[in-house]
């Protein structure tokens, strides 16, 4: 054995052993013959940095992967990170900012090095804090987005889908960022409260018989409106339907129509549209062809108005041609008046500004088709979500899908596998006052292409038919096309120039691919036909459209199967107080931080403790210090052990035993063992923790340690000490009270020893999952092993539970504890030796007490019992079992003043719950107080409730 050092320091032994377990292969042994078992890790953002969220999702994952590894199973846990477009271009273009070089000035190719180099410097942050976390993930084939296979997979995917009529290109609208200039997905889009305005504007009737008024919070899209809109079945708007309006300043006529989206009692009830700026808008113009609504484009990309506006507004920033609307209608005596208006505004989650609802042609993917088969998995059971209440919300937002934007204007990321060549008009260049460099891809012939060289083949097939045989020029972009064209360096007349699309897939897209194409896929490697499908999916609810969706449409799509057989949906990470945290509160919480101050133990087994199915956690400081405590509690036990000579188990199967105690504690692991094995079955994470909390905190150190102190050790001592919560492994040794032969408990020695032993592995390895690097340590300080902990045999102990032995220490136990009740309710001293009467002469209970005397003396510090028919004067009761023991406390304390304290304390006790239970029933309490206050008083009233109970029954015990 290792002797244990005195006090438990968790981040000596973290770093040491994690070091251990990677350089040795340790995470995927070679088991080719073993069942597989697989599952992948939401691949953080190669920008990001560890936080609580991340801490919880692999927390999560590292418990499964390393109790498949303890089954035997080939456990692969695939690892890598997401290039992250947007977020990684933000930070480099930052970094180079500060360094006075311009993204614009340096070109693509110069600015794409820049980002390479800084990935390569600081691009792995996140990877050795997930090692500080413990995840055991398979770092030796560990994958990046961008790396050259998994580029492979995603250029194949966008080329196949493509050829399959499952993706293409079209003008539609975007959630369009003016800073960065790109479309961004609604995940990246954070809707915030905003102290606005509700402009009130008149439209005039045609007919000039009067106006209809509208109301809008964005009067800069006013320009752009096609319609005016009521509800069909408004009265105060009939007799208008049909007829038209002038719309102010562009003096455009424009139709009043009806559609449902309208709220009658909403602002005036009539509303403009504005289809090429609003996402409602956008749907209402679809829905009435006839009324050719049309889409009018008021901004440039950087939210300037457009030539698309009046002469007067062009190139005014947006808020500036707001204040330029209102000023124009006033002047017209068409404003009818202004209101404070609180409502919620998109803004981009990087960069700050208001997002713009944008018409813009993009990529998109036909999401419809590719859902039915995601739809129809969940349905059959083929996908198996946990909990199940998130299958309606799969249901409804896949019934209900729209089309899925995939290109984004950026640098960094996958860029778009298209080329463009202009579409032959004779001589295959744009018509007179036509502008390749502003054209619209009506102008242009699309080739989607895995490689440059195919592209300019199927060009090359293209021309042929048209024109006859062209030599393809490959250019940089359409401008340099139309430049080369205008200048004579590209003779339209034997050549024709194409040139790449500029923008990148949209992340979601490539990670999508991430269950297979992290195997290899399109190649048919072996690690693919082992590992996929994979078993289970660990990820937040909050993903569930953008990645989980996604990840199943492409999974069935490309490889004709399911990604994952289980889907399970963990919620949010909240305060203490249940607040949602966000750095603007100031309530994050920092895993590293916590690491430091509790070890990686502690937090892992709080996120595992804390995670109930359906509900979101509230994470307290207190419960990582608690389990922390825990893990120091588990080291101290086997602290205990090692003092007295118990080390590592000989047998993986459960010892012969003829002791009860020892009996008792073999039962209990067989308990504790099927606990566990339900809970992994059912991904129950939190009855994983309480189970093997409850089991070596209570069964086994709290009493199991105690019983065996007077067999193990080998100077016994009869007395003890009060025992103190939290403390070592239980009751110290200390003052001594006469004790019947005490030489009796170290009956079996040898055999408590080798059972001792066994229980105490058997915590190991069932708590391994759940705080891996403090029982990897204790496995090799108890012992020679023939091999590590991460990769022992699960328990499958073929011993049943002993129940005679089991009703003889449950006696035992019942006894110890309402004789350590009475003493702590009525103040009895550790010193005061209670001697137990046992009422009606009860053979049985007290052949139990005087057996297992010595176990009693020391524990509770009982003496030898009594036989009584009634109960003493002046005496404590208790009820083990059914028969009534008491303990006259003459001697032992003040009975008068005692009765006093605890009337009086009951008296305070009564008075706080009642005062508290009035505050509770006040509804303008309810009502008024802040979510958080009306807890903290159901909570405090339900603990004084409690405590005036308590002492309402330590009073009763003294007649």
């Amino acid at each position: 054995m290792t002797e244990l050092a005195k006090t438990f320091e968790p981040g000596v032994i973290e770093a040491r052993w994690y070091a251990h377990w990677e350089a040795s292969g340790q995470f995927r042994p070679e088991r080719l013959d073993a069942t597989p078992f697989t599952i992948v890790m939401p691949p953080p953002n190669v920008t990001g940095s560890l936080h609580i969220g991340h801490a919880l999702d692999v927390t999560l994952q590292d418990i499964l992967t390393r109790h498949a590894r303890l089954q035997g199973k080939d456990a692969l846990w695939v690892v890598g990170t997401d290039h992250a477009g947007i977020a990684t271009q933000m930070v480099v273009e930052r970094n180079l900012d500060s360094q006075g070089i311009k993204r614009a000035e340096i070109g693509r190719e110069a600015f794409l090095e820049h980002v390479w180099e800084w990935k390569a410097q600081s691009g792995g942050q996140i990877t050795q804090q997930l090692r500080r976390l413990g995840a055991s993930c398979d770092w030796a084939n560990e994958r990046f987005t961008m790396d050259e296979g998994f580029s492979k997979a995603v250029t194949h995917v966008f080329v196949e889908l493509h050829k399959r009529g499952l993706l293409y290109r079209d003008k539609r609208l975007v959630n369009w960022d003016p800073k960065f200039q790109t479309a961004i997905s609604d995940l990246e889009v954070e809707q915030r409260e905003v102290n606005g305005k509700f402009w009130h504007f008149r439209y005039p009737l045609e007919d000039g018989s009067g106006f209809i008024a509208i109301a809008t919070t964005r009067p800069e899209t006013i320009l752009g409106d096609g319609a005016v809109a009521v509800h069909p079945d408004d009265p105060k708007y009939a007799h208008l339907v049909g007829k038209r309006c002038l719309l102010p300043i562009v003096d455009r006529l424009i139709p009043i129509i009806t559609d449902a989206h309208v709220r009658m009692d909403f602002g005036s009830g009539a509303v403009k549209i504005t289809a090429a700026h609003d996402w409602n808008d956008y749907e209402v113009a679809l829905r009435h062809p006839a009324a050719n609504i049309p889409f009018i484009n008021l901004l440039n990309a950087d939210a300037t108005m457009s030539d698309n506006c009046p002469p007067e507004y062009r190139g005014l920033d947006r808020y500036q041609a707001r204040e330029k609307v209102v000023a124009d209608f006033t002047v017209r005596g068409l404003l009818d008046k202004v209101e404070d208006h609180v409502h919620m505004v998109p803004f981009g989650d990087r960069s700050g500004v208001v997002i713009e609802p944008w018409l813009t042609d993009q990529w998109y993917v036909d999401a419809k088709t590719l859902a039915q088969p995601a739809i129809e998995a969940v349905k059959s059971g083929a996908i198996k979500i946990v909990p199940e209440t998130w299958a309606k919300t799969w249901f409804n937002w896949l019934e209900n899908i729209q089309p899925w934007c995939v290109s984004r204007q950026l640098w960094w990321g996958h860029r778009i596998p298209a080329w463009y060549g202009p579409k032959d008009r004779g001589i295959g260049i744009p018509a007179p006052g036509e502008s390749w460099a502003n054209a619209s891809t009506a102008f242009d012939e699309t080739f989607v292409a895995e490689t440059e060289q195919d592209a300019k083949q199927a060009a090359a097939s293209y021309y042929s038919e048209q024109v006859g045989e062209r030599e393809i020029v490959v250019c940089a972009d359409r401008g340099e096309a139309l430049w080369k064209v205008l200048s004579k360096e590209i003779d339209v007349e034997r050549q024709r120039p194409i040139w790449r699309d500029n923008d990148v897939l949209d992340t979601w897209f490539s990670s999508a691919l991430w269950p297979f194409a992290t195997l290899g896929w399109p190649e048919q490697t072996e690690d693919l036909k082992r590992h996929y499908p994979n078993d289970v999916l660990i990820s937040g609810f909050d993903i569930l459209f953008f990645w989980d969706a996604r990840m199943a449409m492409q999974g069935i799509e490309f490889m004709k199967e399911v990604p994952w057989k289980t889907l399970y949906l963990h919620g949010l990470v909240r305060d203490a107080a249940g607040q949602k945290m966000s750095k603007s509160k100031g309530n994050t919480v920092d895993p590293l931080g916590l690491i430091d101050r509790f070890g990686a133990d502690a937090l892992r087994f709080t996120m595992a403790a804390m995670e109930s199915q359906g509900r979101d956690i509230k994470l307290d400081e207190k419960r990582v210090e608690g389990y922390r405590n825990f893990a120091t509690k588990l080291w101290n036990a086997a602290r205990f052990l090692q003092g007295n000579g118990v080390g590592a188990s000989t047998s993986i199967k459960a010892p012969d035993a003829t002791l009860p105690v020892n009996r008792w504690i073999i039962g209990e692991v067989v308990d504790t063992l099927a606990k566990l094995d339900k809970a992994f079955a059912e991904l129950r994470f939190d009855d994983m923790a309480d189970a093997i909390y409850h089991f070596t905190w209570g069964s086994f150190c709290d009493w199991y340690v105690e019983f065996i102190k007077g067999v193990v050790s080998p100077f016994p001592q009869a007395g003890g000490e009060e025992p103190r919560s939290g403390e070592g492994v239980g009751a110290s040794e200390g003052a001594t009270s006469p004790t019947p032969n005490p030489s009796r408990e170290r009956e079996g020695s040898e055999e408590t020893k080798a059972v001792a032993a066994w229980a105490f592995d058997q915590i190991l390895v069932m708590l391994h999952p759940l705080m891996p690097f403090i029982t990897e340590e204790l496995w090799h300080s108890m012992g020679e092993r023939p091999y590590d902990l991460i990769v022992a045999k699960w328990p499958e102990p073929e011993a049943q539970r002993d129940l005679p032995a089991t009703a003889a220490i449950d006696g035992l136990i019942a006894i110890v504890t309402e004789v350590r009740a009475v003493r702590a309710e009525l103040n009895i001293p550790w010193t005061a030796i209670l001697v137990p009467h046992v009422i009606g002469g009860d053979a049985a209970m007290t052949d139990r007490l005087t057996s297992n005397a010595a176990t009693l003396s020391r524990m509770a510090k009982l003496g030898a019992p009594v036989a009584a028919a009634s109960v003493p004067a002046g005496s404590a009761q208790i009820g083990v079992s059914g028969t009534t023991i008491a303990f006259p406390l003459e001697g032992a304390i003040d009975l008068d003043t005692e009765k006093a304290r605890l009337a009086k304390a009951i008296a305070a006790a009564e008075k706080d719950r009642d005062g508290l239970a009035a505050r509770l029933a006040n509804s303008a309490f309810a009502e008024r107080a802040k979510p958080e206050a009306v807890a903290k008083a159901r909570e405090d009233h339900d603990s004084r409730a409690s405590e005036a109970e308590r002492l309402a029954a330590a009073l009763a015990r003294l007649g």
